[in-house]
């Protein structure tokens, strides 16, 4: 295990890349498969190929283009998690529309992705995930909020001044380091990006995000920011 490697991640992640563009498999393939721990031991052209390479490849966790010929990949991850419910898959698409968005999370993906988010960003959104925890790049953070916001039926008002009441009454038990690494999980930073605002360490600051998953009753960092967009309504 390296020293940037997240400790709950397993040694070697096994990668497989599902993408209809040749290309867009061999530059995910060549950037991922440098990285330290990181092993791509499966490619697939469409969401129909992807049933029957990614389980044979045994691979830990799949990046999954949404928009494929033949089958889609939120279909194709319906059906590996039905089938594979331990594996773990990021959907990577150039869309970032809250339909697209609540569909890949109803379907069980563990992460939502960009095609244009940084190497390093996906680097570690692939450690994150194989080690239990989902990933969201921040504009996808910022539309499930909005979308989880805006689906609270006919007395939305009146139930967005309770999950207010509520969220602050949670955070009110927070340090303000806590707090402040709670804004920065609402924000859509990662722990890395938390640790430079806050100059701390990147172990400091895993420290403190389970702290918040503890104190606040939630299992991840997107139920972290929803409480602290209600807290803020």
């Amino acid at each position: 295990m390296t020293a940037t490697q997240d400790p709950g991640a397993p040694d070697r992640i096994d990668l497989a890349v599902v993408d209809d563009d040749p290309m867009v498999r061999a530059a995910l393939g060549m950037m991922l498969g440098g990285a330290s721990g990181i092993a791509v031991v499966a490619e697939a052209g469409d969401g129909e190929e992807a049933l029957a390479v990614v389980p044979a490849s045994g691979a830990d966790v799949v990046l999954m283009d949404i928009r494929m010929p033949v089958r889609d990949g939120l279909s194709a991850t319906e059906e590996l998690l039905r089938s594979h419910p331990d594996l773990k898959i990021i959907v990577l698409t150039t869309f970032d529309t809250d339909d697209m968005v609540l569909k890949a999370l109803r379907t069980g993906a563990a992460g939502f992705l960009l095609k244009d988010t940084p190497p390093a960003r996906l680097v570690e959104a692939i450690r994150t995930v194989a080690s239990g925890q989902p990933m969201l790049s921040p504009s996808v953070t910022a539309q499930l909020i909005a979308a989880v916001t805006r689906n609270a039926g006919a007395d939305a008002t009146r139930e967005a001044q309770d999950r207010g009441r509520a969220a602050r009454d949670a955070l009110a038990g927070l340090t303000e380091r806590e707090r402040d690494v709670a804004d920065g999980v609402a924000r859509g930073l990662s722990n890395a990006e938390i640790a430079g605002e806050l100059f701390m360490g990147v172990p400091t600051v895993k420290t403190h995000v389970g702290r918040l998953f503890s104190k606040l009753g939630v299992e991840n960092r997107v139920q972290v920011a929803i409480l602290v967009h209600d807290a803020q309504g």
